[in-house]
């Protein structure tokens, strides 16, 4: 599953991070982060994964479209 913009910004709301904070943990720069929840451009699968990657590392949950549209949410 990719995730969307939408769930990007959610999830950095989530855990109260910024762009740089995501950026930094992704190992990307913040232009890529600010570029894709902008609905700009969808990063290489590659940063796209790690951007993933370091969210759900620390703590969010994906949730795919289920017919209510895709989430997040922090796992307990």
């Amino acid at each position: 599953m990719s995730i969307t913009p939408e769930q990007c910004r959610a999830a950095r709301a989530l855990l109260n991070w910024s762009q740089p904070t995501l950026a930094e943990s992704a190992g990307t720069a913040r232009e890529t982060i600010a570029n894709f929840e902008r609905g700009a451009h969808v990063p290489h699968p590659s940063n796209l994964a790690a951007i993933q990657s370091a969210l759900e590392a620390a703590g969010v949950e994906f949730i795919a479209s289920n017919g209510g549209g895709p989430g997040v949410r922090l796992k307990q």
